[in-house]
C-alpha cells in the first residue's frame, strides 16, 4: 500500500506549505465587479467561487474579511461575475491589489466597463462571459463548534448572462476555446484550461418486465 502523510489542520501540516489549496484544486476565480453606495466601481478576483444551483442559477464566492466587494454588495443587493481566461490573467492579478476604498481597479488594470443589463455594476468588457447577479444572502461561516469566523460567503441569483458570440458554436459555450483559468494550488499557481473529454452518466439498471 502506498505511504500516507496525514495530519489534522488544527495541529498542524508539518509542511513547508499548507497543501489545503492544492489538493481543492483547481478552483473558478470568482472576478467580482461591484458598485458602492456613492456608484464607485470596484473589481476583485475571489478564488473560493462556483455554482451552487442550476435552477434557478446561483453562485458564491468566499471573501476572507469583510472586504470592499462584500461591503458593496451588502449595500447594493448586486454583483457581476467575470470569467477570467488566460489573455486575461495579468490584468486580474493587478485587481487583486490593495487600492483605496473607492479607487477604481479597472483603471489600475488597464480594464474597459461594459454596461450591464439588469443590474447597476459594469462587467469586464474584455471578458468572454459574465454573469449579472442579485443577492440572495450573506453568510458569516462558523466552525464545527459554533464560533463565528472572519470568512463570508455570498450567494447571489443570476439574472443575466452576456457571452461573447465569436465563442458561440451550435448553439454552445466553447470553454477551452476562451482558455480559462483557475486557480491551483499555493499562491502563485494558477492551470489553464485547453483540454476536456466527455463522459455519459451510466444508465441504471433496466426495470424488470417479469411478473
Amino acid at each position: 500500500m502506498p505511504e500516507f502523510h496525514f495530519y489534522e489542520p488544527a495541529k498542524g501540516h508539518g509542511l513547508p506549505h499548507d497543501p489545503f489549496k492544492a489538493i481543492v484544486a483547481p478552483r473558478p476565480i470568482g472576478w467580482i465587479s461591484t458598485l458602492d453606495a456613492e456608484g464607485r466601481v470596484n473589481l476583485a478576483p475571489y478564488s473560493f467561487f462556483n455554482a451552487v444551483c442550476d435552477h434557478p442559477p446561483m453562485v458564491m464566492f468566499s471573501s476572507g474579511g469583510w472586504k470592499h466587494t462584500v461591503a458593496n454588495i451588502s449595500a447594493t443587493r448586486e454583483f457581476v461575475c467575470n470569467l477570467v481566461t488566460r489573455p486575461l490573467a495579468e490584468k486580474m492579478n493587478l485587481t487583486s491589489a490593495s487600492l483605496p476604498q473607492g479607487a477604481s481597479e479597472f483603471g489600475f488594470a488597464g480594464l474597459v466597463p461594459a454596461p450591464s443589463r439588469v443590474v447597476a455594476p459594469p462587467r469586464v468588457a474584455e471578458s468572454p462571459a459574465a454573469l449579472e447577479c442579485r443577492l440572495v444572502e450573506i453568510i458569516q461561516l462558523r466552525d464545527f463548534e459554533g464560533a463565528k469566523l472572519d470568512q463570508y460567503m455570498t450567494i447571489g441569483q443570476v439574472v443575466g448572462v452576456h457571452i461573447d458570440c465569436a465563442y458561440l458554436g451550435d448553439g454552445l459555450f466553447d470553454l477551452l476555446a476562451a482558455h480559462p483559468i483557475q486557480r491551483a494550488g499555493y499562491t502563485a499557481d494558477y492551470t489553464e484550461a485547453t483540454i476536456g473529454f466527455k463522459m455519459k452518466r451510466p444508465q441504471g439498471p433496466a426495470p424488470r418486465t417479469d411478473s
